[in-house]
């Protein structure tokens, strides 16, 4: 299992700095006018100027990258309830996402931003979390099926 979360970490930091990117891409032609938004104005102006903050939103899109690829495992323990494995999965990533998404100003700094920024993550993680639920469950209905058809 240690080498399973090794090689999903290794994987998990590119994807999680692509997927930052394709995220600012994304806010960039929503709202960024025909310019790109590398990141929120409040970073660039905390880390004194625009690479400075690239680089922190890049490291740490990276370390989030790593902390969701690594906890994936959670869902390969076999002898754990799906609600023990979806809660486990579910703090750990909120502990990874939360401060980082504080420290890059991706959330307001006050308690209605933290909460809203939370209800989107929520909201973000059920639909995924049911995505991925109902693929397996059709995946198992598929092969119980071949199964019958053996037999």
């Amino acid at each position: 299992m240690k080498k399973q979360i090794i090689l999903r970490s290794i994987l998990g930091f590119p994807i999680g700095i692509t997927i930052g990117y394709l995220i600012t891409v994304f806010i960039s032609l929503k709202w960024g006018n025909g310019y790109y938004i590398s990141c929120v104005p409040k970073l660039i102006s905390i880390m004194g100027n625009e690479i400075n903050a690239v680089i922190l939103q890049t490291i740490l899109c990276g370390l989030l990258g790593i902390g969701f690829a690594a906890s994936s495992i959670i869902w390969k323990i076999e002898n754990w309830s799906i609600v023990k494995q979806t809660a486990i999965y579910f703090s750990i990533v909120s502990l990874i996402m939360l401060p980082i998404a504080y420290f890059t100003y991706w959330m307001e700094h006050s308690i209605s931003g933290f909460l809203q920024y939370f209800g989107i993550f929520v909201l973000i993680f059920i639909i995924v979390w049911i995505i991925q639920f109902s693929i397996g469950k059709r995946n198992i209905k598929k092969m119980n099926e071949s199964l019958h058809k053996i037999n």
